[in-house]
């Protein structure tokens, strides 16, 4: 294996380059070669490709070295597609012909357009291809950064929970949504209830809600200032998919919001900004025939299949959520993306079926808290499976009928941590072979919950942690941040789930046989 102390100071010295925003580079560079304020971060990893994002602070051609060697002996450049303006100088290449089940170290340099003479400094990183044959498999997931007024405080030395999951070394971490909360402005200064002052850092972009685009990439941009993300992004692959707060808290494509403080009301169109945003900060890999599609499906290897879903894009109306038959009041995934999903677990032969959700299946989360009376959420109260609940429903159904196993649900959204198993045993609907589901989150912001559960099928509280009775919104001081990991064993395929908290204590894990 190579050194990883020597790799992870290659990657110090790297990151802190991008520790001061690229502004002030600008105007103290005498030679304006570019920078990398952002770093580098790979992402959708496969047997023999990767997508690799980073961005300059000015126009600039992209170029690429890769090599199986952290020195760098030997290598492979790969020339990439230049970073404009109209991209806010973001660029990404799908690096190809990578070899499996290998690890890969990789830098990205620029080459000024204004000047092909000036180069800047490379920015490394490093990922794993997926294994051609049966190999252990570790990956994470979680979700909520800087979200809730809790950004990056620097006395507290950052998004620290970065690290600790940096340190465990894993394949693959899966981001379940809310990467940014567009909709929450961050302030320079919060009391907190004991009288402490939690301080964040403060950019003009985070200081309003997100309605333009440069706003959107302004959220974007100031999540990369902290350099506990920067080096996990370097470190460690990333799968993206959203939720609300990329664009509005609880938002629908059809909405017309009455948000006072908007200038925009269009989610519309607020939504088609920060998907463009989002795309482009975030190491996606595009569909052909959709270029803005999210869900896709991510096969690393023998042991696993990960699909992951958008629960947001396609969905009707927040309501009542009550109605006996499906239609188009009822689309949460939509009808494409559910045929989708069908095919795809229909057609796996990895072991393992992920299903990377952005919401919980059986945590009731109300659209209007305040009343109660319409959904956010497909769960909707105890009873039959009713609105969009008959989609799940269906879909779970569709499963059991063609023998689909070892499926397991991963989410976050609801700002704590869980373990669920779905029992048709102690369910209103019946249909579908027992699942177990796993929360974790939040990784940067407010802690919430316990959530109420519906039982329409049959969810069991397994464990949990939230904040005590009474008590929400609980800045990262209070330490109750968390993130999910999975390990597969390679020889019995047995897999462990277990949830961690941000001071690297592990608090539960489950032992899930393959069937």
């Amino acid at each position: 294996m190579p050194n990883r102390r020597r790799f992870i100071q290659q990657l110090s010295v790297a990151a802190a380059a991008a520790t001061v925003p690229s502004w002030f580079y600008i105007q103290r560079s005498p030679d304006l070669r570019p920078l990398l304020p952002g770093g580098v971060s790979a992402g959708d990893v496969i047997q023999d490709r990767a997508l690799i994002w980073s961005r300059s602070d000015r126009p600039a051609r992209m170029w690429i070295d890769w090599s199986t060697t952290e020195s760098f002996k030997k290598f492979n450049t790969i020339q990439g597609p230049a970073a404009l303006p109209e991209s806010d100088f973001t660029s990404k290449i799908d690096l190809t012909g990578l070899p499996t089940g290998q690890e890969i170290f990789y830098r990205v340099r620029y080459q000024s357009l204004e000047d092909l003479k000036l180069w800047s400094e490379p920015s490394i990183g490093r990922l794993r291809t997926a294994p051609g044959s049966f190999r252990n498999v570790r990956f994470q997931w979680g979700g909520d950064t800087c979200g809730q007024g809790w950004g990056i405080n620097p006395e507290l030395g950052g998004m620290k929970i970065y690290s600790q999951m940096a340190q465990r070394n894993p394949d693959f971490f899966i981001h379940s949504g809310d990467t940014i909360y567009a909709d929450g402005p961050i302030q320079a200064e919060v009391k907190l209830p004991d009288g402490k002052i939690w301080k964040n850092i403060v950019t003009e972009e985070k200081s309003k809600v997100a309605e333009t685009m440069q706003e959107f990439r302004g959220n974007y941009r100031y999540n990369l200032l902290d350099e506990n993300l920067r080096n996990f992004n370097a470190k460690v692959p990333i799968l993206y998919q959203w939720d609300d707060h990329e664009v509005l808290n609880n938002w629908y494509p059809e909405e017309i919001h009455d948000d006072k403080r908007y200038s925009e009301k269009n989610v519309a169109l607020l939504a088609a900004r920060a998907k463009r945003a989002f795309l482009e900060y975030n190491p996606i890999r595009s569909n052909g025939e959709d270029p803005e599609r999210i869900y896709r499906r991510v096969s690393y290897g023998p042991l696993l299949d990960v699909f992951m879903i958008d629960m947001r894009s396609y969905r009707a109306a927040n309501g009542p959520n009550k109605q006996t038959q499906a239609g188009p009041d009822t689309a949460f995934l939509g009808r494409q993306q559910i045929q989708w999903l069908k095919e795809g677990l229909l057609a796996s032969k990895a072991t393992w079926k992920v299903i990377a959700s952005d919401m919980p299946l059986g945590l009731i989360v109300y659209d209007d808290y305040a009343t109660k009376g319409t959904f956010e959420n497909g769960a909707n109260g105890n009873g039959p499976a009713l609105g969009r609940e008959l989609e799940t429903a269906d879909l779970l159904r569709f499963m059991l009928h063609n023998e689909i196993k070892n499926v397991v649900w991963l989410t976050a959204d609801v700002h704590y941590c869980a373990a669920h198993y779905y029992d048709p045993a102690k369910a209103q609907f019946k249909e579908f072979r027992p699942f177990y589901e796993f929360v974790a989150g939040p990784l940067n912001a407010g802690t919430f919950g316990p959530g109420e559960l519906d039982n329409t099928f049959g969810p069991q509280v397994l464990f949990q942690k939230a904040p005590p009775t009474g008590q929400g919104n609980l800045s990262p001081l209070a330490g109750l941040q968390f993130f999910g990991e999975v390990n597969i064993d390679a020889e019995t395929a047995e897999m462990k789930v277990a949830l961690w908290d941000n001071l690297g204590q592990r608090l539960f894990e489950q032992k899930i046989v393959a069937q």
